[in-house]
């Protein structure tokens, strides 16, 4: 009886020592929903940026303020009637003289 006990006894550290340690444990499962846990992050973020990729290609579609948008900020265009300015910073220009000692200095300078 003590022999088929310790068989038992055996058997079952056996068994637990599979379910806790092996490739296909209790190990693997954790691993497996942290993996799942990111790819729904993931996930979620590409659905926010589809739609919003969803959103700017039914205004592109449907009017012409979108398209607009686009030539002012990308290509820098200006609309019929209006007048384009452009302030430079004295600071900024080439052959300017250095600011005096103790004023302050917008651009960094370094010499070659």
């Amino acid at each position: 009886m003590k022999m088929f006990a310790a068989f038992l006894l055996l058997l079952l550290i056996g068994l637990q020592f599979r379910l806790w340690v092996s490739d296909d444990g209790v190990r693997s499962l954790i691993t497996l929903r942290h993996a799942n846990a990111v790819q729904k992050a993931e996930n979620e973020e590409l659905a926010r940026r589809n739609s919003e990729l969803a959103g700017e290609v039914k205004d592109l579609k449907e009017g012409n303020a979108a398209v607009e948008e686009h030539a002012r900020h990308d290509l820098g265009m200006v609309g019929r009637g209006e007048t384009f300015y452009q302030i430079i910073d004295q600071a900024l220009l080439p052959g300017t003289p250095e600011p005096a000692a103790g004023a302050s200095n917008p651009v960094q300078r370094t010499a070659r």
